[in-house]
C-alpha cells in the first residue's frame, strides 16, 4: 500500500538523520584531538586520521541520503546504491569502533588516548609542546580525552548496528516500490497488488480531453470537432449576445448588439425590421 511505502521512507529518513548525529560527533571529537596535536606539533598516528576520514565521509552520505530517500527512495538504481553504501558504511563503523577500542577500558589510572598515553588525572590547558605562548587549543585531560575516545568507540557501534538496519529498510522500500509498478490489469486475477494511486497519470488524462461548454462531462480530444487550442465562438457562448435570442410572439426583434466582427444569427422569417436610415 502507498501507507507503507510512506512509512517506510520516513523511518529510513529518520535512521539516516541518527546515523549523521553519529558520524557527526565521532568527526567533532576527533577534530579537537586532531587540533590539538597539530598545535602542539604532536605526532598524528595514521589511525587518528583515517577516523577522521571515515566519519567526515559518513557525515557527507547521509546528509545527501536524508534527501535523495525523500525524492528517490524505492528507484531501482539508487535503493541498489543505497544498499551497497549502507552495508560499506555499516563496514567504516566497525572499523572506526576497532580504532578506537581504547575507549572500551576504563579510564582511571594509567589511559591510552589519541593525545597519548599517561595519568587520567593529567594537567589540562594550555600546556605541551615546543611553544607553550602560540598555542591556541586548549588540551582536556587525559581522563577527559579517554571518557570522549569512549563517546566514539560506543557511538561507531550504534552506527554500525543503523547502516545495517538502513540497507534491509532500503531493500523493503524498493520491493514496495516494484509492487506499486506492477499495479493494472491482469487476466488471471483482474488486477495485480498495489495501491494503483498514480496522481500524475490522472492529472495527464485530465489534460488530454477538451472540456464542452454544454456538457457536463469532458469530451476526448480526439472526437472534439475542434482544433486543438481553438476557441468556441457559438453565438450562445459570444458575449455580445445577452438575454434570450428567441423572439417574443408577434413581436419584432432588433439586433442592438450585432458583433462587430465575426459570428451571425439569424432571427425568425418576417421578424427582423432593419431601422431606417435618414439620408
Amino acid at each position: 500500500m502507498a501507507f507503507g511505502g510512506t512509512f517506510l521512507k520516513l523511518f529510513q529518513t529518520i535512521l539516516y538523520a541518527i546515523e549523521f548525529c553519529c558520524a557527526g560527533i565521532i568527526l567533532g571529537i576527533f577534530s579537537y584531538f586532531l587540533s590539538v596535536l597539530a598545535d602542539r606539533d604532536l605526532e598524528i598516528l595514521t589511525r587518528w586520521k583515517a577516523v577522521e576520514g571515515l566519519s567526515g565521509v559518513a557525515v557527507l552520505y547521509t546528509a545527501f541520503a536524508v534527501l535523495l530517500t525523500c525524492f528517490l527512495g524505492g528507484k531501482t538504481f539508487f535503493a541498489f546504491l543505497a544498499v551497497v553504501f549502507d552495508v560499506l558504511f555499516a563496514g567504516a563503523f566497525v572499523a572506526i569502533a576497532v580504532l578506537t577500542r581504547d575507549g572500551a577500558s576504563s579510564c582511571s589510572g594509567q589511559v591510552y588516548t589519541p593525545l597519548g598515553e599517561g595519568q587520567s588525572d593529567s594537567k589540562e590547558g594550555f600546556q605541551g609542546g615546543q611553544d607553550n605562548q602560540n598555542q591556541i587549543t586548549y588540551a582536556a585531560s587525559l581522563g577527559t580525552a579517554c571518557r570522549l575516545n569512549t563517546v566514539c568507540f560506543a557511538v561507531a557501534i550504534i552506527g554500525a548496528v543503523l547502516f545495517l538496519v538502513s540497507a534491509l529498510v532500503q531493500v523493503a522500500i524498493g520491493r514496495n516500490h516494484k509492487k506499486e509498478k506492477r499495479y493494472g490489469p491482469s487476466p488471471a486475477n483482474g488486477y495485480t497488488r498495489g495501491s494503483g494511486i498514480k496522481f500524475f497519470g490522472r492529472r495527464k488524462a485530465r489534460k488530454g480531453a477538451v472540456r464542452d461548454p454544454e456538457m457536463a462531462g469532458a469530451v476526448p480530444a480526439s472526437n472534439s470537432h475542434l482544433a486543438p487550442g481553438a476557441p468556441d465562438y457559438r453565438p450562445s457562448h459570444d458575449t455580445a449576445y445577452t438575454g434570450s435570442t428567441v423572439a417574443a410572439p408577434g413581436a419584432t426583434y432588433e439586433n442592438t448588439h450585432k458583433p462587430l466582427s465575426g459570428g451571425y444569427h439569424t432571427a425568425p422569417t418576417g421578424t427582423y425590421n432593419t431601422p431606417a436610415t435618414n439620408y
